[in-house]
């Protein structure tokens, strides 16, 4: 009788354990403080998106200085989501995530429609803005891949290989520079090459560099 008792018992706490397992996943309860600050970075990634287009529907300069404020404010949410993280001690899979798709919306897709709409729409153009962005999202997955091995004994990461993607907001400054003085559309800097039939403006040729610097080997110490 005892025996029959202790096999229901065992029975009964594995259907209990095998349904927490099967508990279904809540997104909402699974966001913690810093989440929040990284929804923030995404939705201005998208906002600077979407200034861009109405700079190419519109014309109205406004429309890139918005943009590159608002790449500038996605810039400021990144910042604060990984010290309100660390202040809280509070990171899941789900953040880091999180933090990486909005990177990749407000770093890397938003500054290539951004410039796409300044006027480096050449094919050749289209290719290095193209390129910028897989590097950059490259670069993110290969962080999220081998972070743990730069941890060392502390269990912080200690430095970045390749350039962050962030640092993509230096060429987003230089459109709004660009813009202050007009020189935007036909009046880029440099000019415009023909190239076999298409079109090549050498101010592309940094989203190129910037790209190919977050894909490289070279450290970077982390904050």
């Amino acid at each position: 009788m005892k025996k029959s008792r202790v096999r229901a018992g065992s029975t009964k706490a594995k259907s209990i354990d095998s349904a927490a397992r099967k508990k279904p996943f809540a997104l909402i309860r699974e966001f913690h403080v810093a989440d929040w600050f990284t929804l923030g970075n995404a939705v201005c990634g998208i906002g600077a998106m979407f200034s861009a287009m109405s700079y190419v529907a519109t014309g109205a300069v406004l429309h890139v200085y918005l943009a590159a404020a608002l790449v500038f404010a996605a810039l400021f949410f990144d910042v604060l989501d990984g010290r309100i993280a660390r202040w809280r001690q509070q990171s899941s899979p789900l953040g880091r995530e999180l933090d990486s798709l909005a990177d990749v919306i407000s770093f890397g897709v938003a500054p290539a429609m951004l410039a796409y709409a300044c006027g480096m729409r050449g094919l050749y153009d289209r290719i290095l803005l193209g390129y910028f962005v897989a590097c950059g999202v490259s670069r993110l997955a290969r962080y999220n891949v081998t972070a743990e091995s730069f941890a060392h004994d502390t269990g912080k990461v200690t430095h970045f290989e390749g350039t962050p993607i962030p640092t993509s907001f230096l060429l987003v400054l230089m459109l709004a520079i660009a813009a202050g003085q007009e020189a935007l559309g036909t009046r880029l800097w440099l000019g415009q090459l023909h190239l076999a039939g298409h079109v090549l403006h050498p101010l592309t040729l940094l989203f190129g560099v910037s790209g190919s610097l977050m894909i490289s080997r070279i450290r970077i110490p982390k904050p």
